[in-house]
């Protein structure tokens, strides 16, 4: 009686665990079918945005030397690159920039020796040297000051008057719009290609945005050197596609 039972309860466990193994291998192959479908009706393009810019905010360093032969006219070069470091500062605040604008830094010293060939000393030179950083958003008056340091230059100040370096630092206030943009140009080559295929654009199944890149105009590396600039972006975006 009791081997009865037991084979009864094992033909049981074993037909609940055939019918479970059927309906999991159902699901299996249904799940399969259902992403082979969606990989089928799908579509994934690429959108393109692009802004021109310009800068909002620019570096700029003025270098200005005073040299002499002779330590004892360090005294001397001291004053004088005092006072070249003023006038410099006076025409950049007629100007038009502001105090916090205008950073004057240190005067560095340095000492630059001649020897023959026998290692004799033969020459010895002098030199003070110092900046004034110019931070601002005013990036265009920077461009028109440039120019005027010519005059100071003429009176014969030993400046370097460097390079400027221009960003744009507001890519956050014009990421939405162009990620909006992006996403609406892929919609538009999706559809294209829906329309060849003779079916329609569906809603979005998944989607990426690829990086922010700012160039200067005309330039394929490079965002410092000129205040006009061109930022893009490129997303990739999979569309569900209906009959």
């Amino acid at each position: 009686m009791s081997n009865g039972n037991n084979q009864s309860s094992i033909s049981v466990i074993s037909a609940l665990l055939l019918a479970l193994g059927i309906a999991s291998a159902g699901y299996f192959i249904s799940e399969t079918i259902y992403k082979s479908k969606v990989a089928l009706n799908t579509a994934q393009v690429k959108g393109l945005a692009e802004r021109r810019v310009e800068a909002d905010t620019a570096y700029w360093t003025i270098q200005y030397t005073v040299n002499g032969t002779s330590k004892s006219n360090i005294k001397k070069m001291y004053q004088q690159s005092e006072n070249d470091q003023k006038m410099i500062t006076h025409l950049l605040s007629e100007s038009g920039f502001s105090k916090d604008e205008i950073k004057p830094g240190v005067i560095d010293y340095r000492a630059q020796e001649f020897r023959d060939e026998n290692q004799k000393l033969v020459d010895k030179n002098y030199f003070l040297t110092g900046k004034i950083d110019v931070e601002t958003d005013k990036v265009k008056l920077v461009s028109k000051v440039r120019a005027k340091l010519n005059a100071l230059i003429a009176q014969g100040l030993d400046i370097q008057n460097h390079e400027p370096n221009y960003y744009f630092t507001k890519l956050n206030d014009i990421k939405p719009a162009m990620l909006k943009e992006a996403t609406q140009n892929a919609r538009i080559a999706a559809n294209e290609f829906a329309t060849n295929a003779g079916v329609k654009v569906g809603g979005i199944r998944n989607a990426s945005q690829g990086s922010f890149i700012v160039r200067d105009i005309g330039q394929s590396y490079g965002d410092s050197h000129k205040i006009e600039k061109d930022v893009r972006v490129v997303t990739s975006v999979t569309f569900f596609l209906t009959d």
